[in-house]
């Protein structure tokens, strides 16, 4: 919904320079703090992440929304600019009566999965004491919003809204004089208003002027009247602009919103008493760009099927390679299941990164995720078949490796992944969080296949040429293509067995396939024949999507020896150190 933005300074200056009443009464209006409103790549995720560590609970026929105490966190699916910090409404709170192990049991939690990032003071500790006013700490969700943790009996649950203000003076005078009550000190020290249990908190921002809220992770504030088009005619009548009011489109009720904005750049809501949200507008149907019209696979010059191009598995990320036993009988996920999977794909890899660095966050990638349920085709079932007693004892003791947590020792303890040497076959193909570009060229007789992940790049002969002999091991293995039909049949074998998939070892042998299915998509096939480790060969599948108008591949820029090898390294030593104690 559009808005109109207006300058705060013409409200602040007509709020300093001339007497006016309130214009919404909070004693007549019972206008008090409703709901923020947060963007999420995925609002059932964020729910679910609310809902895990923070004391709030459902809302009947609100699938999007949270109740916290009597005050809402609604969520909107969208990109955004970034996370709430240097905007005008620079984080949340909640408070807790134990916050020492409320914020242990979140440092548990770490980062991987439905995470918490937490921020540390500059001592390295995450949490602190305010003389006079409450201990308290920082969190930040997943998707940029920063929240505050407080020890505040007085008020437990949802706590207080924190503003970043050019001159909180007059920012504490305008919301006062717009929504009623009196400014007042949170235990005497911090600046703020109270209306209804939720605090608003007003604070100088420590670079001047705070970023609009406008499409960040905090979007915007909502505040509650029982007749909204009464508080509008006053609020017009002040020289407040508003956008509306108005029953938004898919509004759940019949209750009305406007839209207005207040100092420093904080869009705010209005809404009338009974406001339900909006329903979700409907995801695509379609998860690619593949036509069912007839489709006739191009050619090269020189009269091979053609499949140059750049393409990505962004819409491919979250396929598990394994059904799962609720989904036996599943034939294809809905829109909603699908993007609700990516997002935990998304989330179950280290997202201490920015979100902007995601590729696979949704509204950022341009193609619904994938509906697929599973990447094996064969065995039917879609199950990884049978172990031989080699492939469980090296399962066996993958397992105890993990279990254990050895610290490293040097590099060498370390997986080629994390080493940044590769990600072996067919383990580089396989989409993730980000670099899932794939580029394709060919000329006669080659092939090239480029992966952005680790820049890999793979020549792969297609005519007759001497092979290169079985007692010669690479990383990659001894690649060798040929066309049948339109299809790019490319057999691997000669590998060294120190980039395992799955458990495979020096005896895989891999046969890849790969087609056009369409004009904008190309499906790649890979069997894996290893009689060492499984009692049969079994196939996965998924598609990449061309993307020539808007991907470019960019430098994988990881080394061997770098920062991470590093602080990897010399963590393991410090912490060998602290486990040996003083006498160490």
């Amino acid at each position: 919904m559009k808005y109109k933005l207006i300058n705060p300074l013409v409200l602040v200056a007509a709020a300093l320079l001339v007497t006016i009443p309130t214009i919404v009464s909070g004693a007549e209006s019972g206008a008090q703090t409703h709901h923020v409103h947060l963007a999420a790549s995925n609002a059932s995720e964020a729910v679910k992440w609310y809902l895990r560590h923070l004391p709030c609970k459902p809302i009947a026929e609100q699938p999007d929304a949270i109740d916290c105490g009597g005050f809402e966190i609604e969520f909107v699916v969208r990109a955004t600019l970034g996370g709430s910090p240097g905007t005008g409404v620079d984080h949340i709170g909640f408070s807790f009566a134990d916050l020492d192990t409320k914020m242990a049991e979140l440092e548990a939690v770490g980062v991987r999965g439905s995470g918490v990032r937490l921020q540390r003071f500059e001592d390295g500790s995450t949490l602190r004491e305010v003389p006079g006013l409450f201990k308290h700490g920082f969190v930040f969700d997943p998707w940029g919003t920063r929240i505050e943790l407080v020890e505040d009996p007085e008020i437990l649950g949802f706590h207080h809204i924190h503003l970043h203000s050019a001159d909180p003076d007059a920012a504490l005078k305008w919301y006062s004089e717009v929504f009623g009550g009196k400014p007042a000190k949170l235990k005497g020290q911090q600046d703020g208003l109270l209306l209804g249990r939720v605090w608003l908190l007003v604070s100088r921002h420590p670079q001047g002027r705070p970023a609009p809220t406008d499409e960040r992770s905090i979007d915007h504030v909502g505040f509650v009247v029982a007749d909204l088009e009464a508080a509008s005619v006053l609020m017009t009548a002040r020289g407040v602009e508003l956008q509306g009011p108005t029953v938004p489109e898919n509004g759940r009720s019949s209750a009305k919103r406007a839209f207005l904005s207040g100092p420093d750049g904080v869009k705010i809501a209005v809404v009338e008493t009974g406001w339900a949200g909006i329903v979700t507008a409907k995801l695509p149907t379609e998860d690619s760009s593949a036509s069912n019209e007839p489709f006739t696979t191009p050619r090269t010059p020189w009269g091979e099927p053609d499949l140059q191009g750049i393409w990505t598995g962004n819409a491919a990320h979250g396929i598990p390679l394994e059904r799962t036993a609720e989904a036996s009988e599943t034939t294809a996920l809905t829109p909603e299941e699908a993007a609700a999977r990516r997002e935990r794909g998304t989330l179950g890899s280290i997202w201490g990164y920015e979100r902007e660095w995601r590729d696979t966050t949704l509204d950022y990638a341009k193609l619904a995720p994938s509906r697929q349920v599973a990447m094996i085709i064969d065995p039917a079932d879609g199950r990884l078949p049978a172990l031989t007693e080699k492939g469980e004892a090296r399962a066996a003791a993958a397992r105890d490796a993990r279990a254990y947590r050895r610290l490293a020792a040097g590099p060498e303890d370390l997986s080629t992944y994390v080493r940044c040497i590769t990600r072996g076959l067919p383990g580089l193909m396989m989409p993730g969080i980000y670099n899932n570009g794939l580029q394709i060229i060919q000329s006669p007789g080659y092939v090239a296949v480029q992966k952005e992940m680790i820049h890999e790049t793979r020549i792969i002969p297609t005519a007759a040429s001497p092979h290169l002999g079985s007692n010669l091991k690479q990383w990659l293995g001894n690649s060798r293509g040929r066309w049948e039909g339109d299809t790019l049949v490319v057999e691997v074998s000669g590998f060294n067995g120190r980039a395992s998939y799955q458990g495979s070892d020096e005896n895989l042998k891999l046969t890849e396939r790969y087609r056009l299915v369409g004009p904008h998509t190309l499906e790649y096939r890979f069997t894996i024949d290893d009689p060492t480790i499984w009692t049969s060969p079994w196939t996965g599948m998924f598609q990449f999507e061309k993307d020539d108008a808007q991907y470019e591949l960019v430098e994988y820029a990881c080394h061997e020896g770098n920062y991470g090898m590093t602080n990897i390294l010399s963590g393991a030593r410090a912490k060998e150190k602290l486990m040996k104690g003083p006498a160490g």
